[in-house]
């Protein structure tokens, strides 16, 4: 029997967020999705408030991963401690609010997902995020395991699908906000993408206006980051499982425009 997950690529801005609002349930009804996970970190630009991670979840988001940007708006901090559904890196400083591992029961499925962050060019005074994923993956295992790794390196990424390659059902990366396509299933059964991309504005880098980037570039004072306006597109990756073993079958990357 075959289980079908989707993993969105990081939603940036509130013309992002609305974007999926009207795309995601359509695209989980025509690829029969079961289970989604959503990177919900750039939704304002950094970070994300309470009604914006609901809104997600409202929208179809089973689980709301988070990376780099987890907690710079404070207001978010109880809502980590309080929702099982909404992750920052599970390889934060144990100081830090909220959880970075959840289990998720479908009656006949358990699914376990992961978060994580890198520390080539993203080092928040995070954990080693390999050793973290060897702890958090000892124990009873459930049907399914699957890896939100937010980093910065597609090298890091990489080792890392190699390392978890057979412990864990998928993996893919998240942050850099551009998707690759190197979608695969590694030798040993674990689906692999090395960054999903972004749900955001087509026309933009990363997801912010062109312009001020480009002044960023050329040594100006671009001023505060604006979010470029529509249209968007929705980035990300459908992932068939199989029950019996908990491993992937096919990779199948999506981008809705």
């Amino acid at each position: 029997m075959y289980y079908h997950v989707l993993a969105i690529g990081d939603v940036v801005g509130e013309n992002g967020l609305r974007h999926l609002q009207r795309h995601l349930r359509p695209l989980q009804k025509l690829k029969g999705i079961q289970f989604t996970v959503v990177n919900g970190e750039n939704i304002s630009g950094v970070g994300l408030t309470p009604q914006q991670a609901w809104d997600l979840h409202n929208a179809g988001a089973d689980v709301v991963t988070l990376g780099n940007h987890a907690f710079h708006r404070p207001q978010i901090t109880q809502m980590l401690d309080d929702v099982p559904w909404l992750l920052r890196p599970a390889n934060f400083t144990g100081r830090a609010p909220g959880r970075g591992y959840t289990v998720w029961d479908g009656g006949d499925v358990q699914i376990a997902v992961m978060n994580l962050i890198g520390r080539c060019g993203l080092d928040f005074n995070a954990d080693n995020p390999f050793t973290i994923a060897d702890r958090l993956l000892r124990g009873e295992r459930p049907t399914f395991t699957l890896v939100d790794f937010h980093a910065e390196a597609t090298s890091e990424k990489l080792a890392m699908g190699y390392y978890l390659d057979g412990r864990v059902s998928a993996m893919w990366g998240t942050h850099t906000h551009v998707p690759t396509a190197d979608e695969k299933v590694l030798e040993k059964g674990t689906g692999y993408l090395t960054d999903l991309g972004m749900t955001g504005p087509i026309r933009s880098v990363l997801g912010i206006r062109p312009e001020q980037s480009i002044e960023t570039f050329l040594g100006g004072l671009p001023g505060r980051y604006q979010v470029a306006p529509d249209p968007c597109c929705m980035q990300g990756a459908v992932f068939t499982l199989e029950t019996k073993n908990g491993l992937c079958v096919s990779v199948e990357r999506v981008d809705i425009r």
